[in-house]
């Protein structure tokens, strides 16, 4: 049943009038933040409202502008746009505080300039997750590109610079040389681009060229890092951390496998999908990514960049989960969009207190920092038995869906490749752990430059404290409801199953 409303043009508007409040109040910054705290709060709020009709089996639609016959700006809030939609929402909340404290820590410039790329930036992302067609989509998804380039190079350093321009062009590229074609080539095939539930390509189309147009789509989504399309996101790292906890566990990558999953689903159709074998060649690259980079993040000594390699393989499994085309597997692939944002923003967000409260980037550097950061420490241990698929976490919950998955497909192969990227998880994370709580700090390996202590004490760690509460709170709340996911996961798997069917 279609409903009209104009719900989600309003969640778009929220944070669209929060990006021009925030410059207006540049001189007060009390104002300036409570102004994107409170647009995070109003949509927040709207977004949730639209949970009971959703569970209803109602879908939300709204035309803003019709340009020409079958093209059109429009929204439609359907299941699977609104697990996206409240989770980005949900996480916009308390990364606003988290950036708060994090900010005037650093004593950050150009902070006027980065909340306001981060309304405008949910603002995209919420297009995105509502769009009713590829026109839409294919609109907001560059314009997420656009406005998140200033804060990937906040710092605007050479380095900062760098890594902005890879990001750009890279995402630029792949969405101009592939993703514009695929979708000219699906409105020319099927006349329209409106998603439907069942697909909307028909299924009497030469093989050749639609089999053509899903690659153009699988690699035209670069921001769902599938490899060979995915250098970009360990270059993002040059960014400040509440740029890195958004763009690696929110608005960008989600965006990516979430486009991936509307295509699968909606554009093709599982039907679609499963007649011309495009799972298989899905799944094929995306097992291919999850073991890759889960050995990269092995090598890597900074924890930025071993959460970015982490977050490369994690988001293959959602594409992965879609592309087995059974009913649990597709389960656990959209059950995993809100349960790797959620623990994987924790790791960001404590990646983040650590250097606030130490200057560490290092692992090797974080002997014995439990002990002198317990909650930000805990929080990431929390996080990181999520990330491995521990029983009660959020990720045991898409995991064993995923699993299950293989079974229902009979894709034994695929079992071997979650389990053995589990163990590979355990293996990049769980030494982390156990050096932040169970080895002794020591004067060399805690921080080689002093630069931890921040009275100057000999021994650079003596002094090191929790960050401040904006902090610590956040990723607190974060690991807490990665928790409660695994052990409550009855309301979110309600609205997976309105998509799955």
């Amino acid at each position: 049943m279609e409903v009209e409303s104009i719900k989600p043009a309003l969640v778009l508007l929220v944070s669209l009038v929060g990006a021009i409040l925030i410059p207006a109040a540049r001189r007060n910054p009390n104002i300036r933040e409570g102004c994107s705290v409170a647009a995070a709060l109003l949509k927040c709020a709207i977004v949730l409202s639209m949970i009971p009709e959703i569970l209803a089996g109602k879908t939300i639609h709204y035309t803003v502008l019709t340009f020409l016959p079958g093209i059109s700006l429009a929204f439609r809030v359907d299941a699977l746009g609104l697990i996206f939609a409240t989770t980005a929402s949900i996480l916009w909340i308390l990364n606003t505080f988290y950036s708060i404290g994090y900010m005037r820590a650093h004593n950050e410039p150009s902070q006027t300039r980065f909340y306001t790329c981060f309304a405008l930036t949910l603002s995209a992302t919420m297009g995105v997750a509502f769009s009713a067609n590829l026109i839409t989509l294919y609109l907001f998804y560059e314009i997420l590109t656009l406005v998140t380039y200033p804060l990937v190079a906040h710092k605007e350093s050479k380095e900062a610079y760098a890594g902005a321009n890879k990001y750009f062009f890279y995402l630029l590229g792949t969405s101009t040389a592939f993703l514009l074609p695929a979708v000219i080539l699906t409105y020319s095939l099927a006349g329209n681009g409106n998603f439907n539930p069942n697909g909307l390509l028909p299924h009497d189309a030469n093989p050749i060229v639609l089999t053509l147009v899903f690659l153009f789509f699988l690699f035209g989504i670069g921001k769902a890092a599938i490899m060979p399309v995915h250098s970009w996101l360990p270059a993002a790292m040059v960014a400040p951390t509440p740029v890195s906890a958004l763009l690696h566990a929110v608005a960008v990558v989600n965006t990516g496998v979430f486009c991936v999953l509307r295509v699968m689903f909606h554009v093709f159709g599982v039907d679609l999908m499963k007649l011309l074998n495009l799972g298989t060649i899905t799944s094929v690259l995306a097992s291919f990514t999850i073991l890759c980079a889960s050995m990269i993040a092995l090598t890597r000594d900074n924890l930025k960049e071993r959460l970015a390699y982490s977050t490369i393989s994690q988001l293959s499994y959602i594409t992965l989960g879609g592309a087995l085309l059974s009913p649990s597997g597709m389960a656990g692939g959209v059950l995993h969009i809100a349960n790797h944002a959620f623990s994987k923003i924790t790791l960001f967000f404590c990646a983040g207190s650590i250097y606030v409260a130490s200057h560490k980037t290092n692992i090797s550097q974080m002997n014995g920092i439990g002990r002198q950061m317990p909650w930000t420490l805990t929080a990431f241990a929390v996080a990181t038995l999520s990330m491995i698929g521990i029983p009660l976490s959020a990720g045991f919950v898409s995991k064993w869906y995923l699993a299950i998955g293989t079974m229902e497909a009979d894709q034994v192969l695929i079992l071997f490749v979650l389990l053995t990227s589990t163990l590979l998880n355990a293996m990049y994370f769980i030494p982390i752990v156990y050096r932040a709580f169970f080895r002794p700090p020591s004067d060399n390996e805690a921080d080689p430059h002093g630069a931890g202590d921040k009275d100057g004490g000999a021994d650079g760690t003596h002094h090191i404290q929790e960050s401040s509460p904006f902090i610590v709170v956040p990723l607190m709340v974060t690991a807490v409801i990665s928790l409660i996911l695994g052990m409550f996961p009855d309301i979110l798997l309600a609205l997976v199953r309105q998509v799955t069917g």
